[in-house]
């Protein structure tokens, strides 16, 4: 059996850069087992499935070791894939996720993409010695999320200089560890650990801003923000406090298409 099968850069304007993701678009769900070995074997930070289910499309996200709740950079994948390879002829797609219910792309008229997510349930909790130990670095602030802690600190430059040690962040009880601070020429920036998923460091993780949006949304006292996740690859994104939603935007350019045989 042949699938077809997209490469998409996400949150990027040129290839190379932002976070790239896989895509498999369906006319019926593969086995789990499947899906599981499709992504271990792209070896990319996730990858989308999805099948068109009357007037919307159900989305599940697979890491190279475990389906995942909510992925944001293989979301906007996906709906670059449809836009602009499966005739869909409406701004906006609606998908559906089993695990995070209803998630929205909407299409602007320059090519780019917004995406519409529930924020976070985000609590305020004591520093965590072993997260700090994992990063090396005490943080201002510790959150946990409904699957990632948030760890704050007070400089861009502090944010670019964390050298993880990843054996201790596999130990955690977390999908990942977000840690963030105010930009130098953006309101806020970011990194994203998590080698609990295979993933030891994300290039750029649109899940983690419908944490990441409440926070410093309510921190800047504004809705609208600009945001960085300075990773190696690096990408841009325009996000927007919506009270128990989050509109995360950006761009995608594609890099590989071809087939993978079953």
């Amino acid at each position: 059996m042949k699938q077809k099968l997209y490469q998409i850069d996400a949150f990027a304007s040129e290839v190379f850069t932002g976070n790239p993701a896989a895509v498999c678009v369906m006319d019926s769900w593969l086995k789990d087992e499947t899906m599981q070995k499709i992504a271990q074997e792209n070896n990319l930070a996730e990858t989308a499935f999805t099948v068109k289910e009357g007037s919307q499309y159900i989305l599940r996200w697979f890491t190279p070791e475990t389906e995942v709740d909510l992925c944001g950079h293989a979301t906007l994948a996906t709906a670059y894939v449809l836009f602009n390879y499966y005739q869909v002829h409406e701004n906006t797609i609606r998908f559906f996720s089993p695990r995070s219910g209803e998630l929205l792309v909407e299409q602007g008229d320059d090519g780019s993409m917004s995406m519409n997510f529930p924020a976070d349930d985000l609590k305020k909790i004591e520093n965590v010695a072993a997260i700090n130990e994992a990063i090396g670095k005490v943080p201002l602030e510790t959150f946990k999320g409904k699957t990632d802690y948030m760890v704050v600190y007070s400089s861009q430059e502090e944010i670019a200089n964390i050298a993880p040690n990843f054996f201790l962040l596999d130990q955690l009880d977390c999908r990942g560890v977000i840690v963030t601070a105010p930009g130098e020429k953006v309101d806020f920036v970011s990194r994203f650990f998590a080698p609990q998923c295979g993933v030891p460091e994300d290039p750029v993780t649109g899940s983690a801003h419908t944490t990441m949006t409440p926070y410093w949304a309510k921190k800047l006292g504004k809705k609208e923000l600009t945001a960085k996740q300075i990773s190696k690859r690096g990408g841009n994104l325009l996000c927007e406090y919506l009270e128990n939603r989050v509109k995360i935007s950006g761009r995608a350019i594609p890099y590989l298409i071809g087939e993978i045989e079953i």
